[in-house]
């Protein structure tokens, strides 16, 4: 195993690639704005003979899917902080520390924004608008919202926010285990992907609500990783060349 001594220097952080993608998919996501395809994607889950969503009742999406695997993934996060507090004393988990605090650290803040950014936002969740049964009036994520005694919670997802934070996996096995690292984001983005679907089902989220809870998440995940565990290896001086 690893010790602190020989903790291997970083791979280069191409961040053309790491903050470029996210960068296109903001973009991506509020040109979106200017089209029905949130509205699309979610009739396509909703029930007009019913008046619900298909989803909104199933026992599946929401005490399986929604309530036990939200309550997975924090427990996963309660045996990271105690990894992390062990491994001061515990002499197997003292070279993997920095990883350990750093997904703490990841997990908790990924997970702790998305509720004032709800507040802030005060977007609506599908389930609640006119076109679904409900009473309030849609409007665009960056457009004044309509007067109303209830303010949406919606914006970005917060379920989402419970898979996508695990791209932290990604980041703290990136130069240690690279094969674990590349099946990490693999996890974080298809359970991610699942949890939004899910609740997609239900008609609490539009689709872009959770794309959007990943870009977070992966900025977050990686601003982490950068502030605590990138260790860039040091510039090699060139030698002068002599005359001969």
């Amino acid at each position: 195993m690893s010790t602190v001594t020989d903790l291997p220097y970083s791979r280069p952080l191409n961040l053309w690639l790491y903050l470029g993608i996210p960068a296109i998919t903001a973009v991506v996501l509020l040109l979106l704005e200017l089209t029905s395809l949130d509205m699309d994607i979610a009739k396509l889950a909703y029930d007009p003979v019913g008046n619900d969503f298909i989803g909104k009742h199933s026992y599946f999406l929401e005490n399986v899917l929604h309530d036990r695997a939200k309550q997975a993934v924090i427990a996963m996060g309660v045996f990271a902080g105690l990894g992390f507090i062990a491994s001061f004393m515990v002499k197997r988990l003292m070279p993997w520390r920095k990883e350990l605090g750093c997904l703490v650290l990841s997990m908790a803040l990924s997970t702790s924004f998305v509720t004032p950014m709800k507040a802030v936002t005060a977007v609506q969740c599908p389930w609640s608008l006119e076109e679904f049964g409900g009473k309030e009036v849609y409007s665009e994520l960056l457009s004044k919202r309509p007067d109303t005694d209830k303010p949406g919670r919606c914006w970005p997802g917060g379920h989402a926010a419970t898979g996508f934070t695990l791209f932290a996996l990604f980041f703290i096995f990136r130069d240690r285990r690279p094969h674990w690292a590349k099946a990490g984001f693999i996890f974080a983005f298809s359970l991610g992907t699942v949890f939004s679907v899910g609740r997609m089902l239900q008609g609490a989220h539009f689709f872009s609500h959770n794309v959007w809870t990943a870009v977070f998440c992966w900025l977050i995940c990686m601003g982490a990783y950068y502030a605590v565990l990138y260790r860039p290896a040091p510039k090699v001086a060139a030698e002068p060349v002599t005359a001969t």
